[in-house]
């Protein structure tokens, strides 16, 4: 449970640094772990299982793809 956890965390951060450099956006590592794992909602509620026959790596491209979005709206509200 508590390795799930920390899992989510690291990849939410490692996908929330990749859109940071996408979108050239700087919001720090908490910032990043949040975009990242709110990102990976918005990517898998968007894009649902369209990348799903790539594994863990469609997974992975579909939480970047949601966090950049994410940042995006970030962005049109600032």
């Amino acid at each position: 449970m508590l390795i799930n956890i920390i899992v989510y965390i690291v990849i939410g951060a490692i996908v929330g640094w990749i859109a940071g450099k996408i979108m050239k956006s700087k919001m720090g590592v908490f910032g990043n772990i949040i975009v990242g794992i709110v990102g990976g909602g918005i990517g898998g509620w968007l894009l649902g299982d369209l990348l799903s026959g790539l594994g863990t790596l469609g997974g992975f491209i579909t939480s970047v793809i949601g966090a950049v979005i994410l940042l995006f709206i970030i962005k049109l509200i600032k």
